[in-house]
């Protein structure tokens, strides 16, 4: 991981599993991720009070911000670890692990957010148009959804025959979580004021 990475508010690696993995799983991968999908989206579906994405907590952060200038602990806490969470699942569904995804533990998946001061690292306005700001990068992470849909379906193909994960593919998909996440800090979770970079590093 290169300085650039480091010094970004948001932060993604998943290891690269240099061995042979497993075919079956592979094979029945959309099967086999059923009940952790239907977890998380139980931890989505009941939250309440502006629940987006997952069920990270927006309006109430973003009121936070706006009216008192806090981003609390627990609730920066609990969307890391849904962050965590959620991203261990997608790399599971990608076929980037084929161990099946933990509640807690952080197995392959590397995934860190910095704790911002509220008062002093975010302008008590931002997150009321952040959302709009944002757009580009969802229009750009819309075609690179697509494209990573095919660099896992391309990977299956070649786990299914080889064993083995195709590492450009592996690192294509890897940095478009990275993008994600990146864009997810700053407009949903609104742990940051720095703008996404439009980068897959």
């Amino acid at each position: 991981m290169n300085a650039a990475t480091h010094a970004h508010p948001a932060r993604l690696t998943i290891d690269y599993p240099d061995r042979e993995l497993d075919r079956l799983s592979t094979l029945l991968r959309p099967v086999y991720v059923l009940p952790i999908a239907v977890v998380i989206g139980l931890i989505g579906a009941t939250e309440s009070g502006g629940a987006i994405a997952g069920g990270m907590l927006v309006l109430p952060a973003l009121l936070m911000i706006l009216f008192r200038q806090k981003y609390p602990r627990w609730w920066f806490d609990f969307n890391l670890q849904l962050a965590r969470f959620g991203t261990r699942v997608v790399a599971y569904l990608a076929l980037m692990s084929d161990r099946y995804p933990s509640t807690d533990a952080e197995q392959s998946v590397h995934l860190d957010l910095d704790y911002p001061d509220a008062g002093q690292d975010l302008n008590r306005w931002m997150p009321l148009v952040k959302w709009l700001l944002a757009i580009p990068h969802y229009v750009a992470l819309c075609f690179l959804a697509i494209a990573a849909t095919v660099a896992v379906m391309g990977a299956w193909l070649a786990v299914l025959f080889t064993g083995r994960y195709p590492k450009a593919l592996f690192h294509f998909v890897e940095g478009v979580l990275r993008w994600s996440l990146r864009v997810q800090a700053y407009a949903l979770l609104l742990v940051t004021d720095r703008y996404p970079p439009f980068s897959l590093a």
